[in-house]
């Protein structure tokens, strides 16, 4: 063969080459795109939802779960993820010992693959409550300091303490049938910068809600760039999942029935019905019709609490909102939190429910 055609020979091979290459960039580009607009295999996702700690634990009680609203929101967030909420038998998933007893639970006898059941897709974020805030506000963590004996020995009791809350949600979601896998934003490589989230990864939440699991999360001791270690608080988790994920809407289950004007102890406290964001990120209440447009809505944090209590689950709802979001404050546990967690106050709210709806402003008009 002549050097000639030895050379037309290669051009059209690094043509060719380059062709390949190109389509395979092209594919690569398509496939980036898609995951970034869904990062989903199949549908996406219908709530996120946020158990507040002193809506399930006693807050006053050292590492003290509220039992009976621990089970009535399992319960309800069961009827809610099913599409036939009473079709029959639940087959429950907490196969472990529990402490004080001598037997295993005999929800396996009968078990057959036969039996299916499709939830929608939930992700579950809770709050610590009684456990986890004494450790951190004692030792120190959220503000920092792991060369401190005392800061790092607090680092390490605030993550038993909610991780150990954390098995409990997960038990007693099993416990109705809901396939529920606990994830730690620490174990998951989640970091803070100045207190403020810098790396999480969710690819592992995504990976779990197409395998037909509910990720439940929690507030967590991590690790922060600026100050070694800090508190990451269910309420930015929250926020942060909803940029990430988009879900149809956001519920938050609390201790008190929503917003109020001021804290809902004191007399005369009105609940805030509805509040609209604007697109900088401040809000303003819609309903019910407030007389002094400038009156701050006025909260308090309990001492022991190091993430910010109604403050920060105010200001992270606006952030959802932003996102055009809806999201629903109610009470644990009720009538008002099941019609929330259903989502269908989307598009009707009854005068009967009692909440605060926190939506972006666009939809008001």
């Amino acid at each position: 063969m002549s050097s000639a055609n030895i050379g037309v020979g290669e051009s059209k091979a690094k043509e060719s080459c380059s062709k390949i290459t190109a389509t395979m960039e092209e594919q690569q580009q398509n496939a980036l795109s898609k995951t970034s607009t869904s990062p989903f295999q199949s549908k996406p996702i219908r709530c996120i939802v946020k158990l507040g700690g002193a809506a399930i634990t006693c807050k006053n009680e050292l590492e003290t779960i509220n039992e009976k609203n621990l089970d009535t929101v399992s319960k309800q967030l069961r009827q809610v993820m099913l599409s036939c909420p009473d079709s029959g038998k639940v087959l429950g998933m907490d196969w472990s010992k529990r402490p004080g007893t001598s037997e295993m639970p005999s929800t396996i006898d009968g078990c057959c693959d036969e039996f299916k059941v499709d939830f929608e897709k939930f992700v579950v974020v809770h709050g610590a409550g009684s456990f986890g805030h004494f450790q951190a506000s004692k030792s120190g963590v959220h503000k920092g300091g792991l060369c401190k004996s005392l800061v790092k020995a607090g680092f390490v009791a605030t993550r038993i303490s909610v991780t150990s809350l954390n098995h409990e949600i997960v038990r007693a979601l099993a416990k109705e049938g809901i396939p529920s896998i606990g994830m730690s934003p620490f174990s998951c490589g989640w970091l803070t910068c100045e207190r403020n989230m810098e790396a999480a990864n969710v690819s592992m939440v995504v990976k779990a809600l197409d395998s037909g699991f509910v990720p439940v999360l929690h507030g967590d001791a991590v690790l922060d760039t600026s100050q070694d270690c800090t508190i990451l608080s269910g309420d930015v988790i929250i926020r942060y999942l909803a940029e990430e994920l988009k879900p149809e809407f956001v519920v938050f289950l609390t201790d008190v029935l929503g917003v109020h004007d001021r804290p809902p102890t004191e007399p005369g406290a009105v609940l805030l019905r509805e509040i609209a964001v604007h697109e900088d990120g401040s809000w303003s209440v819609v309903k019910p019709n407030v007389q002094d447009a400038s009156k701050q809505v006025v909260v308090t944090v309990a001492a022991h609490d190091t993430t910010g209590g109604m403050v920060t689950k105010i200001s992270e709802a606006a952030m959802i909102a932003k996102l055009g979001i809806d999201v629903y404050i109610v009470k644990a546990a009720t009538e008002h939190s099941k019609i929330a967690l259903s989502g269908d106050l989307k598009h009707n709210v009854p005068e009967s429910w009692l909440g605060t709806i926190v939506r972006p402003l666009r939809q008001q008009q």
